[in-house]
């Protein structure tokens, strides 16, 4: 059963959108309720995560821990390929 999972995702095409509910939940858990409050999209695209917010100051803030924010995402979705992240 747990070999069949992925296959059938793969086979039906479902793993796109499995993959932007894992980073939208992860999003959430690694940033906190403070940041996912003022969060309204995060979508994976060719290996980058955008991250639209409502708020530019925070947007600025976010801009100097990229880096770390990939990190953290990364370690929590090892499965996926993540290369960088651009904040709308």
């Amino acid at each position: 059963m747990k070999d069949l999972i992925p296959k059938m995702l793969e086979e039906n095409r479902l793993k796109k959108g499995m993959d932007q509910i894992l980073v939208k939940e992860t999003w959430q858990d690694v940033m906190g309720p403070g940041i996912a409050n003022y969060t309204q999209e995060v979508s994976l695209k060719n290996g980058v995560l955008h991250v639209r917010l409502s708020s530019s100051a925070l947007r600025e803030e976010l801009e100097y821990g990229k880096e770390k924010i990939l990190r953290m995402i990364g370690e929590s979705l090892p499965g996926l390929d993540i290369r960088g992240i651009r904040l709308m």
